[in-house]
């Protein structure tokens, strides 16, 4: 039998790969569809596989006020205006470069977890991490508004997804504990599909959309991988482990996305893009890798003890 400790281990290992690729996955979608009626039929397709999993498994979701609240919260914060940001930025950037932005969503979890999480409070670490954070930050949009590019709005935008994404991550933490991961993503889903066709229909050109090959492809991986099997692992996740866990996750996407941005797509990052992109991930470390240790550690104690206490009374 698979212990726990290894399921979540596995969990992890999904949501970075698939998360690593869906940058590229994104940027290759964008050639056939404009950003937010991509992503609206690529959500609309994964609460269709959400919607059947859960017939197929008899799970009814909840419509209670709190659920319902989640739901919304969810779908304004984590699924719509984020991923319709997210679209329209990686249409100017580099995908390597909107992962490196990205993954300054543990910092906000942070701030977030000292104003509503009693038990995950700020400490030196996280203060020094988010410090380090912030100044790769600066580094990477110095030079770009500088010297006048045009880079900066689709920057902004990517790190207005970012802050949304992590106080979406916080508020489940608080009060979505009950519900489960599936009923959590699909409930997001509906919603937040409404706003996104809202959103396309108001500011976009429907009729330039060709599907292709890499278009279908694109869709068909973003929906299935990047929302259905991340969503689910994620907030699964997040009902199991400490947020500290889970921000971890963020020095792995942007590593795997720049690589494949670099092999598949050509891009290429400057040189301040690079030094302000390792001062981000060096901050993730200080912020999180000790108290990840320390967490890892107490955890193996306490299953050692109970383990022992076991014995004991046999």
């Amino acid at each position: 039998m698979v212990s726990e400790r290894m399921r979540i281990g596995a969990g992890f290992a999904v949501i970075s790969l698939i998360w690593g690729s869906t940058w590229l996955a994104i940027k290759v979608g964008l050639d056939s569809l404009p950003p937010f009626f991509g992503v609206a039929i690529r959500f609309t397709l994964a609460a269709a596989i959400l919607y059947a999993l859960m017939r197929f498994r008899g799970e009814k979701i909840p419509l209670d006020r709190n659920s319902i609240y989640i739901y919304l919260s969810v779908a304004f914060l984590s699924v719509s205006f984020p991923f319709a940001l997210v679209y329209w930025g990686e249409q100017y950037i580099p995908s390597g470069l909107a992962s490196v932005l990205f993954a300054l969503n543990p910092f906000v979890v942070a701030i977030g977890s000292q104003v509503l999480l009693k038990n995950e409070r700020m400490t030196a670490s996280k203060l020094g991490g988010v410090s380090l954070g912030f100044l790769g930050l600066l580094v990477i949009f110095w030079a770009d508004l500088r010297l006048g590019g045009s880079g900066a709005g689709p920057m902004i935008a990517v790190l207005v997804s970012t802050v949304l994404q992590g106080i979406s991550l916080v508020i489940v933490k608080k009060y979505g504990r009950s519900i489960s991961p599936t009923s959590i993503t699909l409930g997001g889903m509906i919603f937040g599909i409404v706003i996104l066709y809202a959103l396309a229909f108001a500011f976009e050109d429907i009729s330039r959309v060709h599907l292709d090959l890499k278009g279908v492809g694109s869709i068909l991986y973003l929906a299935s991988f990047g929302s259905v099997v991340t969503f689910v692992t994620y907030y699964w996740l997040a009902q199991r482990v400490e947020a500290v866990y889970l921000s971890l996750v963020a020095f792995v996407t942007p590593v795997l996305a720049v690589l494949l941005g670099a092999v598949l797509l050509d891009e290429s990052l400057s040189p301040h893009m690079f030094s302000g992109a390792a001062l981000v991930l060096c901050g993730i470390l200080v912020a999180n890798g000790k108290e990840a240790v320390s967490a890892v550690h107490a955890r193996r104690m306490k299953q050692e003890s109970e383990s022992t206490s076991r014995i004991g009374n046999v």
